[in-house]
């Protein structure tokens, strides 16, 4: 309880409200009485709703902070690896030695697919959208796993975890072999997490391939950043679809959904887009000042975000691995990709973007990397939802671990009032 009181005034009424505060970031007051008074809170987008208490992420955007579990991101980045950071976010604190060496032989042990598996992906036009085929295949691990669905056993939820973790690299790489039409690569226990992803998109039965390390690496990366962002619309989708109790694999599949949307998980490919739109270095000026025009609609994407006001420090991480991974594939002279240097280069010195903290963020940097990869764009949000299912189940697991209650958010009715149906 707290002593600690707000008063809102409605009318001539006076309404007391308990205040709250966290471990760190604003207090927030408890409003849930007001239903009791006859009115409710009007917050379209809940941007300023706190709909949960969560102990996982933490973000302070005019700083530009990301913790997770109270570690900074940029360490983590730099010292741990995707499945280190994903024991991390299950479990509250980082894994000895012994306890990681467990859980990643645990992982590898549950990457395979069913083999009927494979009758999903041949369902599916040949050429559906990857996230299309992700959304349905994710919804369909319901069918396949509905006897350990006890959602109160915390043994079985940590199963649940175990698989979705581990397949979602396989469900991904097939998504893509799929739609060029090459067979499925199986997954290989010899392989590190991120050496596996790449292993499953680009090796092919007829030759041998090596995962090139600095490239999965980057892609190592490019996981541990995306991995959990707080209460977005995707988490919140997952939060609202598990708050009824439905199957785990459904809510992951509602959030890859709500993902898909591209002003939630489409930036990186609206990155590449615009580059291409741009077409050559010479024109780069010409689009900075449409950039600056405030009646021109065209906008520079990757730049600037949402909830950082400040540098996004994933994007300083993303930034040192996108040129180790150019210098490595030598393509610093690759002309799109010399577009977007030209633009990273503009918006750290030009007074216009830096007065206004319009930085690259991790989208724009991510982008670059999975093009130089050879990742197609139509595969970026199906990256990214790969990388985000350890965050959605992660608050999936915290939600129902302890009091849950369904989601039922309240709505300011601005239709008809009663009325008669007409007399004929």
């Amino acid at each position: 309880m707290t002593d600690r009181k707000a008063t809102l005034s409605v009318g001539d009424k006076s309404i007391e409200l308990p205040v709250y505060s966290g471990t760190i970031g604003p207090d927030v007051i408890d409003v849930r009485s007001l239903v009791q008074e006859g009115v409710f809170t009007y917050d379209p987008g809940f941007v300023s709703t706190a709909a949960c208490e969560s102990a996982i992420t933490y973000i302070d955007g005019n700083q530009g902070v990301l913790l997770h579990r109270g570690y900074p991101i940029n360490q983590l980045a730099e010292n741990s690896d995707f499945l280190e950071v994903c024991y991390l976010l299950l479990n509250g604190e980082l894994p000895t030695d012994a306890q990681l060496e467990e859980y990643k032989a645990t992982i590898k042990n549950h990457s395979m697919l069913h083999d009927q598996m494979r009758n999903f992906f041949n369902g599916f036009r040949r050429d559906a959208h990857p996230m299309a085929i992700m959304c349905g295949v994710v919804g369909a691990l319901s069918a396949f796993y509905h006897d350990q669905m006890d959602i109160t056993n915390p043994k079985q939820r940590e199963i649940t975890g175990h698989r979705l973790i581990a397949k979602m690299p396989t469900i991904a790489a097939w998504c893509y072999k799929y739609s060029v039409g090459q067979p499925f690569m199986y997954p290989r226990n010899d392989l590190s997490y991120a050496e596996n992803f790449l292993y499953m998109m680009f090796g092919t039965p007829c030759e041998e391939y090596k995962p090139n390390p600095i490239l999965a690496k980057a892609m190592d990366k490019i996981f541990i950043l995306h991995a959990d962002h707080e209460q977005n619309a995707s988490t919140s989708t997952v939060r609202l679809a598990g708050s009824t109790g439905a199957n785990p694999y459904a809510c992951i599949a509602s959030g890859i959904a709500a993902l898909w949307g591209p002003a939630h998980g489409g930036a990186n490919e609206a990155v590449l887009d615009m580059l291409a739109e741009i077409g050559d270095e010479s024109e780069i000026e010409r689009f900075i000042e449409k950039a600056k025009d405030k009646n021109d609609p065209f906008r520079l994407m990757g730049f600037g975000h949402r909830v950082y006001k400040n540098f996004d420090p994933r994007a300083k991480v993303m930034r040192e691995t996108a040129h180790e991974v150019l210098k490595e594939l030598g393509m610093e002279d690759d002309p799109q990709l010399k577009i977007a240097q030209r633009l990273e280069q503009i918006a750290l010195e030009d007074d216009y973007f830096v007065e206004r903290k319009l930085y690259p963020n991790v989208d724009f940097y991510s982008g670059i990397i999975l093009k130089a990869i050879g990742i197609p764009t139509s595969m970026f949000t199906v990256i990214f939802a790969l990388s985000r299912t350890i965050g959605w189940f992660s608050h999936w697991n915290e939600m129902n671990s302890g009091a849950n209650r369904i989601g039922r958010p309240r709505q300011l009715y601005t239709g008809h009032t009663e009325r008669d149906y007409p007399k004929k």
